[in-house]
């Protein structure tokens, strides 16, 4: 067994042990039965690589439960006997606005709240309150309510694991708040600063609603959007487009490597061109660590796509997979953007052998081809997660992708420019946001038609675990067969 096979499976393991911890719970029999294996197979032969491997490899299944169960026990001793906070807090989120309210996450560092959970060095609350009112990331509240841990308030939806895994436990319906500080200035201020002027210049320059969809696709963020422009979205597959998850960067990251190269770039080009773009991307959306990850994936894909080596990325996702896991292994369960960004990735680096075998080489596309490819492949592995957690299907998705995806970057770069433009030259300003109107516009018709095919979209209700893991299984079975027959030897 080679040392990269050994490595595969030590990370594979891991994720295993974190998996498994936070479906079931492993007993301590399990885990001592377990870590006595593990030994013995260390032992019995050290000098056998392969009984070496495999007592490490269970280790590291071991250490993937381990993780998993310290952060779970954190949640489990918070105390619910918390009468009331009068206290200081900073706001460490940018504002999460609703249609009708806004949620603040602060961060409380003193007070009887820290004492009633062993004195942590400080407790996330979220705070609801109205919209009229303007808050920042950064500012310092005086805040008085009466906290309550967070409670699920329908079974389709964990919220208290939601907010648990970003370490939020408490929740204030109604609070007191008076702003005592503004936010200091500093490079995330800064970045939030300038995002939110080039809003109001987009808002300025583009009529609604297709200003709306500008600000989304630029900045990440479908509660810009109506209701009933959110469920057209919906309906034909295209959230992604407006949303700051992993699926949208993933995608966005390889397509900024095509653009690049046929904008005449060489492959090593295009990657620093991809880079630079995902990195303005994720700054302009305040840094999320939704799109972080995200980001970790797609440099990954680029990467690959510089180095010819598309493949044989199995041990590098694997990696990036378990360093997140580590740092918080909650988000495996508990995070869908986590499990869209790394399915997808696996989906576009496992079938793209296939795809450029047979059908890439073989006919010219100008890019519409790679596009519709990419798109499948990533469905493939998302829709599961997708059926499970949305229960919609959208039987339109590749066509709709496939007419909007290759004139998005060319949106966003005319968004962007007119927006900029606001602070040199107002008309040119205004030339440029028209040219994205009409792009925008095309977008939104497009969507609004298929939306009304009569099979557009498809509701399904009973997507079970047993049906993900068969889903899945055959998966592996179909890229097992497809890498046998491209790479026989291997």
């Amino acid at each position: 067994m080679s040392k990269s096979r050994i490595f595969f499976f030590l990370l594979l393991s891991f994720i295993g042990g974190v998996f498994y911890q936070s479906f079931w719970s492993a007993s301590l029999i399990l885990a001592w039965f377990v870590l006595i294996c593990a030994i013995v197979l260390i032992l019995v032969d050290y000098r056998n690589r392969v009984f070496i491997a495999l007592g490490l490899i269970l280790i590291s299944f071991l250490l993937g439960i381990g993780k998993t169960k310290l952060s779970l026990q954190e949640i489990q001793n918070i105390k619910e006997d918390v009468s009331s906070i009068d206290t200081i807090g900073q706001i460490i989120k940018e504002p999460d606005k609703k249609e009708f309210y806004q949620n603040l996450t602060i961060a409380i560092e003193e007070g009887e709240i820290l004492q009633n959970n062993n004195n942590q060095d400080r407790i996330k609350v979220l705070i609801r309150t109205d919209l009229y009112r303007e808050f920042n990331y950064g500012d310092l509240l005086q805040v008085k309510c009466n906290p309550e841990v967070v409670k699920n308030f329908s079974s389709d939806f964990d919220y208290k694991m939601y907010l648990a895994k970003d370490k939020i436990y408490y929740l204030c319906a109604s609070a007191e708040i008076k702003k005592v500080e503004e936010a200091k200035k500093g490079f995330y201020k800064i970045v939030l600063n300038i995002r939110n002027k080039l809003e109001e210049n987009i808002a300025q320059i583009i009529p609604q609603p297709q200003a709306a969809l500008a600000q989304g696709i630029l900045f990440g963020g479908g509660n810009r959007l109506s209701k009933e422009m959110q469920d057209l979205f919906s309906v034909t597959g295209m959230s992604h487009i407006v949303a700051v998850s992993g699926y949208n960067v993933t995608i966005i990251v390889e397509y900024l490597m095509i653009i690049g190269i046929f904008l005449g770039l060489w492959r090593s080009q295009a990657f620093y061109f991809a880079i630079l773009g995902i990195f303005i991307f994720i700054a302009m959306i305040g840094f999320p660590s939704s799109a972080l990850r995200a980001g970790v994936m797609g440099g990954l894909i680029l990467w690959a796509i510089k180095n010819g080596r598309l493949a044989n990325l199995d041990n590098a996702i694997l990696l990036a997979g378990a360093i997140m896991l580590i740092i918080n292994p909650l988000i495996l369960r508990w995070d869908i953007g986590f499990q869209l960004s790394f399915l997808a990735t696996i989906g576009l680096v496992k079938l793209s052998p296939f795809w450029d075998k047979y059908f890439l080489k073989k006919y010219k596309s100008w890019g519409i081809l790679e596009i519709m490819l990419m798109t499948i492949s990533a469905q493939l592995f998302v829709l599961p997660i997708i059926l499970y957690n949305f229960h919609n299907l959208a039987l339109v998705s590749i066509i709709a992708n496939v007419l909007i995806l290759p004139i998005i970057p060319v949106t966003m770069l005319f968004v962007f420019l007119s927006a900029i433009a606001s602070f040199i030259f107002y008309p040119l300003a205004l030339a440029l946001g028209w040219l994205a109107y009409f792009l925008l516009k095309y977008e939104i018709e497009i969507i609004d038609y298929l939306s009304k095919w009569k099979f557009s979209n498809l509701v399904i209700f009973d997507f079970s675990y047993w049906k993900i893991i068969t889903w899945y299984l055959l998966l592996i079975i179909f890229i097992y067969f497809i890498n046998k027959k491209i790479n026989p030897k291997k």
